[in-house]
C-alpha cells in the first residue's frame, strides 16, 4: 500500500527568547502559522520491519535524518518489532534546509502521523507530540496542527488565529544551523514574556521581533542584504533561526508582483499562510 503524505512549512510570526534551562534547551514564546507549501513523503508497507529511506539527502546520513529517526523512536515505543510492519520512504524536498521553515521537524511529524495511521498504533496526538519533543522542539506543533502561540521549550500552545494572508518568502543561499545560533554569546536570552492576544494581527506583531535576527545577520550577510530589500515593501522578519525571510501581502497577485522584482539569482517563492496543517489533509 502507497501513501503520500504533506509536510508542510512554518513561519515564525515572531520568536522571543525569554530564558535557557540548564540543559540547554531555551524557554521562548514565539508565534506558528504553517504555509501552503510542503515537502511531500511517500510510504509503502513493507513486512520485514526494515525502515528505508529510498531517496537519501546528500550531506545527511540516514541515522541523523529525522525521518528515519522518527520511524525508528516510534517503532522502539511501542516495542513491537516482530509484527509492525516496515516502511519504505520517498522524499520529495521542497523546503530548503536551513532556512528556519521547520522542514526537518515537518518530516518527523509526518513520518510520526503517517506511520501511526498506516501501522494502525492509534497513539493520541498527545502521545505522538511527546515522542517528537525528543526529536526536536519544532516537532510538536507540527503534529498539534493548528497555528498558535507556543511558549515553554516550544511545546506549550495556546491558539492564535492570525490573518491566513500571503508570504513572499526569499530563500538566502547559506545554511544556518540552529545549534550554532543557540549557542552564541550575543543571542538574547532574557525577553520579557508577553500577553498576547488573539486573533493576531500584523499590527501587532509589527512591534514584535526575533531574537535570533541580529546574531543571524551578524553571521551571515547574505540573510542582513535580504532583509534589508524585503524590508522596502512591509515589515520583514527571519523565521525561526534560519536563513529564509518574508514579508506578508493581502492578496497572492501583489505577493507575486514583488517577486517579479527580485534579482533571479535570489531564490523566492509565493505561499498562502493557514491555520490549519496541510498535512491533515492525508488523514482525512
Amino acid at each position: 500500500m502507497s501513501s503520500l503524505w504533506l509536510s508542510p512549512a512554518k513561519l515564525n510570526l515572531f520568536l522571543h527568547i525569554t530564558g535557557q534551562r540548564a540543559d540547554g534547551y531555551h524557554y521562548l514564546q514565539t508565534a506558528f502559522q504553517f504555509l501552503d507549501y510542503s515537502d511531500e513523503l511517500r510510504f509503502d508497507l513493507r513486512s520485514d520491519g526494515v525502515i528505508n529511506l529510498v531517496n537519501s539527502i546528500e550531506g545527511v546520513p540516514d541515522e541523523d535524518n529525522l525521518i528515519i529517526r522518527a520511524a525508528n523512536i516510534l517503532q522502539q515505543h511501542i516495542n513491537c518489532y516482530t509484527f509492525v510492519s516496515g516502511v519504505d520512504i520517498r522524499l520529495n524536498k521542497k523546503l530548503p534546509m536551513g532556512g528556519g521553515l521547520g522542514g526537518g521537524s515537518s518530516n518527523a511529524a509526518t513520518t510520526l502521523l503517517a506511520l501511526n495511521e498506516l501501522w494502525q498504533l492509534n497513539i493520541s496526538n498527545d502521545e505522538l507530540k511527546q515522542i517528537g519533543l525528543q526529536l526536536g522542539a519544532d516537532v510538536p506543533v507540527f503534529i498539534h496542527g493548528k497555528s498558535c502561540i507556543a511558549e515553554g521549550i516550544g511545546e506549550q500552545f495556546t491558539p492564535a488565529n492570525p490573518v491566513q494572508c500571503w508570504y513572499l518568502i526569499l530563500i538566502p543561499s547559506c545554511h544556518v544551523k540552529t545549534s550554532e545560533i543557540f549557542s552564541d554569546s550575543a543571542l538574547t536570552r532574557n525577553s520579557k514574556t508577553l500577553r498576547i492576544r488573539a486573533p493576531l494581527n500584523w499590527e501587532e506583531l509589527g512591534k514584535l521581533r526575533n531574537d535570533c535576527e541580529s546574531v543571524v545577520t551578524k553571521l551571515y550577510p547574505e540573510v542582513k542584504q535580504a532583509l534589508s530589500w524585503l524590508s522596502n515593501y512591509g515589515i520583514a522578519r527571519m523565521t525561526g533561526t534560519g536563513s529564509c525571510v518574508f514579508c506578508s501581502f493581502p492578496t497572492e497577485q501583489e505577493a507575486k508582483k514583488v517577486q517579479n522584482l527580485l534579482h533571479d539569482t535570489i531564490k523566492s517563492f509565493v505561499a498562502r499562510g493557514v491555520n490549519q496543517s496541510p498535512v491533515y489533509r492525508s488523514l482525512v
